[in-house]
């Protein structure tokens, strides 16, 4: 009975701590760049227009990315009626459901407790905690593979279970329509089907049984019920943007971008250091685990073999291209705390595990302490650089810095009352770290993060009854516009959205520009334009009636400053 209800107290220990690290903070922020203000942007056209096949980003199709999380989002808000939590609620789902999928699978796998080091092992990985708190494709990509990997393995590995292989094939394809590299979970099969022929013990495909084709025709239907109606109604239609937007997002951002990538270029090795560093503290027990995978390999043990195969394909795979972002890797993050969770009672024991963690603990505490010092005393340049680029407020300047400070003394705390229990130490350390950061943190940084202080104030300058264009806007202006907002464009060159715009202004005598300073031209009064407000390391400027030269025609300079800052943005 103690046993039992042990393993309830650890379980109801680990659920209460997941979901308050992972959902601290939701409903007190809005959209931050780089991608959350575009998916929300997108999400509510959605809701507004009444169009869910065909996304839209301002007048423009958005063709980036498939649909799956913008309607997960809008159909969020359609239940909670509030944008806050709906465009959160998608990442913190698919975080504790990846969680779930691996305590459960090592649970069976090996025992119940292995479970729990597993998703221990995950909740704190740096990259899986810091990315399940943002509102972007990858948490629910990485949940969608690694339920397709829970289902696949449940079959390979403890069945024949045909529902689980359906099921992990019918998420692959969920994952696809979600981001193209969810097919991606399928690799799951090839080590099986190697260790298969090769003899190893527990590992059956059951090709020949009928049922085994169930799996393909699940992935099928799953991608079938985006790809078969969004076809359809795109070449029924006839009109060419649809046309544009099909090509676009089935072959040029999917193998066009895998095999000629255009951003982001990175060498071959660049995944190893994301492993090495955004994986914390669970890679650091690599150094000991390697030689332990390769032990239990040698003994055929096929539960560490196709995890760790399906990583090492995974790796690479996005290594081959020249184009690699440092999210790319995360979905094989869960297979790896699930290979390594057996090893973790062990590899705790080891004599250099307590001073490394401690060393980490104790590194991350002096860190925020003289953090925090250093805000309060105005010692460096941090505070200068947070108030002009960053457009943060003084007061939330010094409030960060009581923050920094808590959480430091947080850590401290920590590592004073468990200072015999190790893990227990960093884990709460770095559960102080998360829940501040989203309960306080949040709110100090929002209004400069999210666009709003600026939109916020442009609206007041200009006065509720004016109207407001945006030239080379980003997602987040027209997200947090107080009204109706008139666009030119987002793709389109800016010299020639000022040039619409200018036009656009001169038809009315209450119509105002807000303008990225980097799209400026000679031909805005410059005594005239107002300085609205700095978001996300832009300036921005209010252009009132009245205050243009014309014709506004870009120098070569002006040009060239503005294609190289929207080819930032474009990276963004």
């Amino acid at each position: 009975m103690a046993i039992r209800d042990l393993r309830k107290h650890d379980y109801w220990l680990f659920w209460t701590l997941a979901v308050l690290v992972l959902g601290a903070g939701l409903g007190l922020r809005d959209p931050w760049p780089a991608d959350e203000p575009r998916f929300a942007l997108v999400a509510r056209q959605m809701v507004e227009s009444g169009n869910w096949l065909f996304p839209h980003r301002g007048t423009e199709l958005y063709s980036d990315k498939p649909p799956m999380l913008m309607w997960l989002q809008a159909a969020f808000y359609t239940v909670t009626g509030n944008w806050r939590v709906a465009f959160l609620l998608p990442s913190l789902l698919a975080a504790l459901g990846t969680l779930w999928c691996v305590q459960d699978l090592a649970g069976r796998l090996w025992t119940r407790r292995v479970g729990l080091y597993a998703s221990w092992a995950l909740l704190f990985a740096f990259q899986f905690t810091w990315q399940s708190k943002k509102a972007q494709i990858d948490p629910l990509v990485t949940f969608f593979i690694t339920l397709a990997n829970y289902g696949l393995l449940r079959h390979l590995l403890l069945g024949p279970s045909w529902r689980w292989w359906t099921l992990g094939w019918a998420a692959a394809g969920l994952g696809t329509i979600t981001k193209g590299v969810g097919a991606l979970a399928l690799l799951m099969v090839l080590p099986a089907a190697i260790a298969s022929l090769r003899g190893w013990p527990r590992v059956r495909l059951h090709v020949r049984d009928w049922r085994f084709w169930l799996g393909p025709l699940a992935f099928l239907a799953a991608v079938g019920a985006w790809l078969v109606p969004v076809v359809a109604v795109a070449l029924s239609q006839g009109l060419p943007e649809y046309r544009e937007y099909l090509d676009d997002i089935l072959f040029r951002q999917t193998a066009k971008r895998y095999s000629q990538s255009w951003d982001h270029h990175q060498p071959p090795w660049y995944h190893l250091g994301v492993m090495a560093t955004m994986w914390i503290p669970p890679v650091l027990a690599l150094p000991w685990a390697i030689p332990a995978w390769r032990r239990r390999l040698r003994r055929l043990d096929p539960r560490y073999l196709l995890p760790l195969a399906w990583w090492l394909l995974i790796v690479v795979f996005f290594s081959i291209p020249d184009g690699k972002r440092d999210v790319y890797v995360m979905p094989a993050l869960p297979m790896m705390c699930l290979a390594l969770a057996p090893l973790l009672p062990g590899l705790l024991r080891r004599r250099l595990a307590r001073p490394l963690l401690l060393g980490l603990a104790a590194v991350l505490v002096l860190v925020f302490l003289a953090g925090g010092a250093s805000l309060l005393s105005g010692a460096g340049s941090l505070d200068e650089r947070l108030s002009e680029q960053r457009g943060l407020d003084p007061h939330a300047v010094v409030a960060g810095g009581w923050m920094l400070l808590a959480i430091g003394a947080w850590g401290l705390a920590c590592l004073l009352v468990f200072r015999h229990r190790v893990a227990a130490a960093l884990f709460g350390t770095l559960a102080g770290v998360w829940t501040l950061y989203g309960l306080v943190g949040y709110p100090l940084l929002n209004d400069a993060s999210s666009a709003r202080g600026v939109m916020r104030e442009a609206g007041r300058r200009i006065g509720p009854d004016a109207e407001l264009g945006l030239v080379a806007w980003k997602e987040q202006n027209l997200l947090m516009a107080d009204r109706p907002a008139t666009t030119f464009g987002f793709r389109r060159r800016w010299e020639d959205q000022l040039q619409l715009a200018v036009a656009w202004q001169a038809q009315a005598t209450d119509r105002w520009l807000l303008v990225q300073e980097a799209a400026l031209e000679r031909c805005l009064q410059p005594d005239r334009i107002e300085l609205a407000g700095i978001s996300n390391r832009r300036r921005w400027w209010l252009v009132p009636p009245g205050a243009v030269d014309e014709p506004c025609e870009a120098t070569e300079e002006e040009r060239a400053r503005a294609a190289a800052e929207q080819g930032r943005d474009r990276d963004d």
